[in-house]
């Protein structure tokens, strides 16, 4: 087995190269989650032949800056694993310096997709972030997150992690402008949980107020954007609230994508990643065609594609 290994702040993700393994944990690195441990117990299951590394975990802020976080990554996998290890970087494997590994899940991923699909516009919406990476006979996409943020290659929008103030200034609630509050009370997840489009079962991060990952909690901390109980303005208002971010958000999107594909030319998306149903209906607002990684390689793969195709790519390294 060759195994790819996807280190993010919140999550980390693994895939086998095959695509039959793949796996998703929520580790919290501002936290100091027990990464190393579950890596070891990754390692144990798995016991793969050779293990490819992307990461983006090196952001979080339980790290001084993101040279020591690629550092600490390094060293945890490292510990876990006993194969050969090989990070990916900007430039892919063969990286000079340790900063071409920060935030480059996005590059391995875009690499595959250069390599089996070709010109394109790939999207991952995942719990956190989007990314929008051009391709047109390789990936044109900047080398770091803060020059991708500037040239609107990054959100910094997920489908579950995203505090709904940084997406709505206000709200419409009977013909009255709200402002909403700048405390993390609700997310993107509580958000779509209400909207129908994710289930309970997706709701796979920790709640702002860490109570149920039910309709009604998620009702109650929608209420609370706008200093209210549910008890208060009632649930069809709350409702609203869901809605009107659910929409911010698509727009938010939709307007990306329209930039990106404009710019370079593009007519064809490419969606993966936990959002990839929202990708497919903002590219259909466009009138452009999207291939959705789900259905060719499985949703399982689509939400860890970053650490698929890390592994992919390893095994088709001619040193492997």
């Amino acid at each position: 087995m060759i195994l790819g290994l996807d280190v993010g702040g919140a999550n980390t993700k693994a895939a086998s190269s095959d695509g039959l393994f793949t796996k998703i944990e929520y580790l919290p690195l501002w936290k100091e989650a027990p990464l190393v441990p579950f890596l070891r117990r990754l390692s144990s299951e798995t016991a793969p032949g050779a293990l490819a590394v992307v990461m983006t975990g090196e952001l979080a802020d339980s790290f001084p800056d993101k040279r020591a976080g690629v550092l600490g990554i390094m060293r945890a996998v490292n510990s876990a694993f006993s194969c050969p290890v090989r990070f990916w970087g900007v430039d892919g494997f063969g990286w000079r310096d340790i900063s071409d590994l920060a935030a480059a899940n996005w590059s391995a991923s875009a690499a595959l997709v250069c390599a089996q699909i070709g010109d394109s516009l790939f999207v991952d919406m995942g719990s956190t972030t989007t990314d929008l990476i051009p391709i047109k006979g390789r990936p044109m996409a900047a080398r770091t997150d803060f020059e991708r943020l500037g040239r609107g290659e990054l959100i910094y929008s997920g489908l579950l992690r995203t505090n709904l103030a940084a997406l709505l200034g206000y709200v419409e609630i009977e013909s009255k402008k709200v402002p909403l509050s700048s405390e993390l009370f609700a997310v993107t997840a509580d958000a779509h949980l209400v909207g129908g489009r994710i289930s309970e079962g997706d709701y796979t991060v920790e709640p702002p107020d860490g109570s149920g990952r039910d309709r009604l909690s998620a009702l109650r901390r929608l209420a609370r954007t706008v200093c209210a109980d549910l008890g208060e303005i009632g649930p069809e208002a709350a409702e609203e609230i869901g809605r009107q971010a659910a929409a911010r958000q698509l727009s938010r999107l939709t307007d990306g994508i329209r930039r990106q594909s404009q710019a370079h030319d593009l007519s064809l998306v490419v969606a993966a990643g936990v959002g990839e149903g929202m990708i497919e209906e903002a590219a259909r607002d466009l009138g452009l065609e999207c291939v959705m990684l789900s259905k060719r390689y499985g949703s399982r793969v689509s939400e860890v594609f970053p650490a698929y195709a890390a592994a992919r790519l390893l095994e088709m390294d001619p040193q492997v």
